[in-house]
């Protein structure tokens, strides 16, 4: 990382949920030396493509790009590889695939000289029981969640976005797993679309290992102001020092 890291924990992931690559930029600029990780999703990279990858690592973040790749086992294979030459070094694939999608993910990453790390995306956190029954699911989103795990893992992927709700056990069950939770919403913020929530402190006293915040930071007054609350409050629930 070109920051000083003085104050970084790189447990944060911020989400940049923007629709252009100006508003982007300007966010990450405000966010450095705070965090080292950066998420783009579906709405910046269709905006912008592998330029944003390759301007954000340039300016030295780490970038999770959360694309959550869902097709036919050769198709994702290719998506894999491209992701990683684009310099995306954490990267989503939809559990809900299924196996032979899910193993050939995980073996096109371990082809690689540097192979980014695959999330297994388990139960988005904008849907509840009723959501999923909608799809054909009758199990709760907890039950879902670890059948999804479970199949992942054996299809060799070792990391899984989930809830906060899942995060205890999923880390019971998987112990060395990469658990990368969404839907944090600092005491007092707004839940919006987000069904299965937590604050920072909880999500990490149950086992998260990563934390994607987006509105609470991307839509504050502050951001850096914002991102360094959370901050406080992730090392404060864990006993870690600046």
């Amino acid at each position: 990382m070109c920051h000083d890291g003085r104050n970084m924990d790189s447990r944060l992931i911020v989400a940049l949920d923007y629709p252009q690559a100006a508003s982007a930029l300007e966010l990450a600029g405000r966010l450095e030396g705070l965090c080292s990780w950066l998420k783009v999703g579906l709405e910046l990279y269709l905006a912008e493509g592998n330029s944003i990858v390759h301007e954000l690592r340039r300016r030295g973040f780490s970038v999770f790009l959360d694309l959550k790749f869902h097709d036919i086992p050769n198709t994702i294979a290719g998506a894999v590889r491209s992701a990683a030459a684009a310099g995306a070094e954490m990267l989503t694939v939809h559990a809900a695939g299924g196996p032979a999608m899910l193993a050939a993910a995980a073996a096109a990453a371990d082809s690689l000289p540097h192979p980014p790390r695959l999330l297994a995306v388990t139960v988005l956190t904008s849907m509840d029981h009723e959501q999923l029954a909608a799809v054909g699911v009758a199990d709760s989103p907890a039950r879902q969640v670890l059948r999804l795990a479970h199949m992942a893992s054996a299809a060799g992927i070792s990391g899984f976005v989930a809830s906060a709700q899942e995060v205890r056990d999923l880390r019971r069950s998987f112990p060395a797993a990469a658990l990368v939770i969404p839907g944090i919403r600092p005491s007092g913020s707004r839940t919006e679309d987000q069904k299965r929530i937590a604050t920072p402190a909880a999500a990490l006293a149950d086992g998260a290992d990563f934390l994607v915040v987006g509105r609470p930071i991307t839509q504050a007054a502050d951001p850096a102001a914002a991102a360094s609350a959370i901050l406080e409050e992730m090392r404060s629930a864990s006993g870690v020092g600046s």
